[in-house]
């Protein structure tokens, strides 16, 4: 079965509270629970196509809220982003966040009880494994005993056995840090950026942040909030001390053993790419002693001449990892929207991928990070500066990204309903993201929540025809010819420089298993503001390697609609090869067809 990842958000996944002040309370703006994830909740997610559910930002994390009855003191405000806090700067590796429980102290007890709703609804409970760092007041309350940095030689920046860097030269460094100005939540006192743990005291000097700045006041864009764990790898130097086996290897290994243990089925690893691959194998292979089937998928952005332990994907899936987000793909639709780079791009992407290669790597079009489809598109900056201006760019981008291989699709809560993250939710400001930062609320994605009925009563015609369309996405996804190994790219075949009634807005590929009689072809249309007519044509040897016979029949399958059988021709297979088939693909379309 190809996995179809459902990131569903804890924090806001239930919540339908629509008030959505900025840096609004718990109390004002509500939160979702562990018990909002509910069996109605999850048949509805295991219908459109789910097959795993990443719960997103379960672990506890450093937070303005106050849990001291129950032993659980709110973290000093210069070292945590937002009211509710980063979901990455996690405070206790072993423990969940106490928002999302009915009764905060029985919190694990109904953390285990959503994963058993999600087991009984037949798919796959993933959570976070953040290995790079830690928030910088980390203290595990259920497991002190196996605190980060105990036992550590803090006069030393590195050491092999040492959980943290730490800033010793020159010595008496503080730690000074920065807020956005914009972020001045009422209520709340700082200490101007001083932090009495990192204060230059005898054991305590400032640590370096988990995106590797090694000043002790490292700057507005910094992860400021989070301390950098060490695995035996120097980032300063490059040097690796790998024997005997870091301390961090076993407490991580710890970590994964004790969510294994409480019923979870696999983990999305925080910017794997900063973590050696030696500890990657070490460590994967011990979940799977322990669970052979533990699913282990990495976020990673890894380029040669970093200066990080991993520098190619290939290093993460040869170190175990089932796939790596492949964020090539996507960056390169961006610069399509943001008129930086074409279909040339996007298809060297795609295309130079290997048949191993597809088998593991994510797609997607959101996720927590990025950028909601429906923001607006922003002709200046990066890809993560833009959105696609409008989720009906789902209609034409989805089918490419989740029909290219056999590997796994991601799709983000609230993309199904064109969630468009508007407005300025706190720290974050209006960033175009659901805030990771702020208890919040997605409008349109609680008209499909619906007072937790998840029917969608409150949705648009046009937000049903969308998630519809969605739904019927993920189901070809399980296509035979799309979960086999079979890719075909026809760009170099499709193309005015060979036949003179070719468009060159359409884009094309096939899909299939070897001599299965059968193709899937996405067409997409990439003109752009209009419709395009245009003949699509089988090369030859694509039609004896997916073993077409002497006569097809070709019916389009997905369109704008949804699912669909519509016979488009019945014709001899060498017909097919010399004059192809004429497709109409409306604007910011794909429409996907079955030749058989």
């Amino acid at each position: 079965m190809k996995p179809v990842i459902y990131q569903l958000v804890v924090r806001y996944f239930g919540n339908v509270n629509a008030t959505n002040r900025r840096d609004g309370s718990i109390d004002v703006n509500g939160c979702g629970r562990f018990e909002d994830v509910s069996a109605p909740a999850l048949g509805e997610l295991r219908r459109l196509g789910a097959t795993h559910v990443w719960l997103t930002g379960c672990l506890r994390q450093a937070t303005l809220t106050d849990y001291s009855s129950i032993g659980l003191p709110p973290d000093a405000p210069d070292v945590v982003k937002g009211i509710a806090g980063s979901f990455y700067a996690v405070r206790d590796c072993f423990d969940v966040s106490p928002d999302y429980a009915r009764v905060p102290v029985n919190r694990l007890g109904e953390f285990e009880a959503m994963v058993r709703r999600v087991h009984d609804a037949g798919m796959k409970a993933l959570i976070d494994f953040v290995p790079n760092h830690v928030a910088r007041g980390y203290e595990s309350v259920v497991r002190p005993e196996s605190n980060f940095g105990r036992g550590d030689d803090t006069s030393a920046f590195f050491k092999r056995d040492n959980h943290f860097f730490y800033l010793v030269e020159p010595p008496g460094q503080k730690l000074k840090l920065e807020k956005p100005a914009h972020w001045n939540p009422p209520g709340v006192t700082f200490n101007g950026g001083f932090y009495p743990r990192e204060d230059g005291g005898p054991g305590r000097p400032p640590k370096a942040t988990g995106d590797n700045a090694t000043s002790p006041a490292p700057g507005l864009l910094a992860w400021y909030e989070t301390v950098k764990l060490n695995y035996g790898f120097n980032f300063v130097d490059g040097s690796a001390h790998y024997a005997p086996r870091p301390r961090t290897w076993d407490l991580m290994d710890e970590v994964l053993a004790y969510w294994q243990g409480r019923g979870v089925d696999g983990f999305r690893c925080d910017f794997a790419h900063y973590v050696p691959a030696e500890a990657w194998a070490f460590l994967i292979g011990r979940a799977r002693q322990r669970q052979p089937s533990v699913y282990f998928f990495a976020e990673a952005y890894p380029w040669a001449g970093s200066g990080d332990p991993v520098t190619d994907s290939r290093q993460l899936t040869e170190a175990g990892f089932d796939a790596v987000y492949h964020h090539h793909s996507y960056n390169h639709l961006k610069g399509i929207y943001q008129g930086t780079g074409g279909q040339d791009q996007y298809h060297e992407a795609t295309v130079l991928l290997s048949a191993e290669g597809r088998r593991q790597a994510v797609m997607y079009l959101e996720n927590h990070d990025e950028r909601r489809i429906a923001s607006p598109v922003v002709l200046t900056g990066g890809p993560g500066d833009s959105g696609f201006g409008s989720a009906a760019a789902g209609y034409q981008l989805a089918p490419l990204q989740f029909l290219c291989g056999p590997g796994p699709v991601l799709l983000l809560n609230g993309q199904e309903v064109g969630e468009p993250a508007i407005g300025a939710a706190g720290y974050a400001g209006d960033n175009g993201r659901t805030t990771l930062f702020d208890y919040w609320s997605m409008p349109e994605f609680a008209k499909w929540v619906n007072g937790h009925a998840y029917d969608g009563g409150l949705l648009s015609a046009e937000q049903k025809a969308l998630r519809t369309f969605y739904a019927a996405l993920l189901e070809l996804c399980q296509d035979p010819a799309v979960r086999a190994d079979g890719y075909w790219g026809l760009k170099y075949f499709n193309r005015p420089e060979l036949y003179d009634d070719c468009s060159p807005h359409l884009y094309t590929f096939a899909r299939f298993a070897d001599g299965g009689g059968r193709i899937v072809l996405v067409v997409t249309n990439f003109n752009p503001g209009g419709e395009t007519a245009s003949p699509v044509r089988i090369p030859a040897e694509l039609a004896a390697v997916a073993g077409l016979g002497e006569q097809v029949s070709i019916r389009l399958c997905l369109d704008r609609r949804g699912r669909a059988d519509i016979a488009v021709a019945d014709l001899p297979r060498a017909r097919l090869i010399a004059d192809g088939f004429d497709c109409v693909v409306p604007n910011q379309t794909s429409h996907v067809y079955v030749i058989e």
